[in-house]
């Protein structure tokens, strides 16, 4: 009997604990065929890219799984050898990665400053850069570029590396300040007694502390530069030596009506990258942005 009670009394948790993941039931059902449904494209470009041509043009890429099955590098090897895409994807980490190191560390500064620094017109100078986010990129095109030519920036890596950090700055203060903004007072009052200027909290306290916002900034500006190609075509003019691969695949595109099985290849290439930039610092994406965007 001690038994059979002690069965009873260990059960009754279960039955509500059940019950909620029960109810959750159709929330995850909905979930998982939306990621279903989002993922179906991506599977469907991976697996014709390793598609001999006629298979791709004759079947559909989920008969590739019945055997007999037939599987090649070919299409890969020819964009990469052929079409310039090697070179390309080479370009475009020489434009990501300082288009997003560059803007982030001038946002960090800027957003300490309009945070815990005070200064004259520092109010009236955060409203203009918040008012910066509602300006069209298309304004600032045929200005901008006629700047590039006179100091000789168009079509060269600094001059995209200066206009992705000017894109991407406005969004990026905002953010930060918000987060940086509710960093404890106590703080910074403890290292002003202790001696520490501004260049010390910045480095020591602001930038440890904000790991999250910008880990997450960070996907956001390298993805929205990783993927550019208007701004590429304005200031780099679809120069092959300095062409990113954005630019690359829309010439792919006009030249390779027919051979769309090498599109697929070059566009998983584009993919690959950002995604794995997307997946490594996912874990920091949710509670850094949803941080910068609530509080302040």
């Amino acid at each position: 009997m001690a038994a059979i009670e002690l069965r009873r009394a260990a059960a009754v948790p279960v039955a509500p604990r059940l019950e909620r993941r029960l109810g959750r039931l159709p929330l995850h059902l909905v979930i998982v065929v939306i990621c279903a449904l989002w993922l179906l494209p991506s599977v469907g470009l991976l697996v014709s890219s390793f598609r001999p041509p006629q298979l791709v043009a004759t079947t559909g890429w989920w008969t590739a799984f019945h055997p007999p099955f037939e599987f090649t590098l070919q299409n890969y090897r020819q964009v990469l050898s052929t079409y310039n895409m090697g070179t390309s994807f080479v370009n475009s980490l020489l434009i990501a990665v300082p288009a997003t190191v560059i803007p982030l560390l001038i946002a960090a500064y800027a957003a300490y400053a309009f945070a815990w620094m005070r200064f004259p017109g520092r109010q009236g100078l955060f409203l203009v850069v918040v008012g910066l986010l509602v300006v069209p990129l298309q304004t600032t095109f045929i200005p901008v570029l006629h700047l590039f030519v006179q100091l000789g920036l168009a079509g060269t890596f600094l001059g995209i590396w200066l206009a992705h950090t000017g894109y991407g700055l406005p969004l990026a203060i905002y953010l930060l300040r918000n987060f940086i903004g509710e960093l404890p007072k106590d703080m910074f009052e403890s290292a002003l007694i202790d001696g520490a200027g501004h260049w010390t909290m910045f480095f020591r306290l602001v930038l440890p502390t904000s790991v999250a916002a910008l880990a997450s900034l960070a996907i956001f500006q390298f993805l929205w530069v990783w993927n550019d190609l208007l701004v590429a075509l304005i200031y780099l003019g679809g120069q092959p030596s300095v062409a990113p691969v954005t630019v690359t695949i829309s010439n792919l595109t006009n030249s390779l009506g027919q051979g769309w099985q090498l599109l697929t290849a070059a566009a998983f290439i584009s993919m690959a990258l950002p995604l794995a930039v997307f997946f490594g610092l996912q874990r920091y994406f949710a509670s850094g942005l949803l941080a910068g965007s609530v509080k302040g």
